[in-house]
């Protein structure tokens, strides 16, 4: 199996069967999913803050670091690599209390909000998610089979069952 690690403000798209997007260390950024079951091509964004609007230079240097300016580009790039919108599976993990547990700053709850938003946006809907708490968590798809799971606590499981389990091919 082919593992393409996908890091912090970073985005990678993969299109063969046996390649599985990962990434690790999800606190209080989010790692977004999304999975087209019929050409079999999917990607993977981690980001780190809502809004680029903080720095716009940073925003366009650095358009995987937001939610605003990543979320467009992930899906523009597996669309480019043969996705449909209408067929992308949509699927996120992360944005925990990470810092502090007063309320402070809430990066993990504006990203999620931000999130939102965003695929309100562009008309896809979150399948399933992972979102809140306090603890980091790591995120992968698996190319061929759309499984996505999900490692939080030290335990993996399932974030959403092969597509061959569910009859879609």
């Amino acid at each position: 199996m082919d593992q393409i690690i996908v890091g912090i403000a970073d985005c990678r798209i993969a299109e063969k069967t046996g390649q599985t997007l990962t990434t690790y260390a999800l606190g209080s950024c989010i790692g977004l999913v999304v999975y087209d079951p019929v050409a079999t091509v999917g990607g993977l964004l981690h980001f780190m803050l809502p809004d680029s609007a903080i720095d716009e230079r940073l925003g366009r240097d650095h358009p995987y670091m937001f939610a605003d300016t990543g979320i467009p580009k992930l899906v523009d790039l597996v669309c480019e690599r043969g996705a449909s919108r209408r067929r992308l599976m949509v699927h996120a993990a992360g944005g925990a209390q990470m810092i502090s547990q007063d309320g402070a700053f809430e990066i993990g709850k504006r990203n999620a909000l931000a999130m939102r938003k965003y695929l309100w946006k562009a008309g896809l809907l979150l399948g399933t998610e992972a979102v809140g708490g306090s603890h980091s968590r790591s995120l992968g798809l698996e190319i061929g089979s759309g499984r996505v799971w999900l490692q939080e606590g030290g335990v993996r499981r399932d974030l959403k069952p092969a597509l061959a389990r569910i009859g879609v091919k």
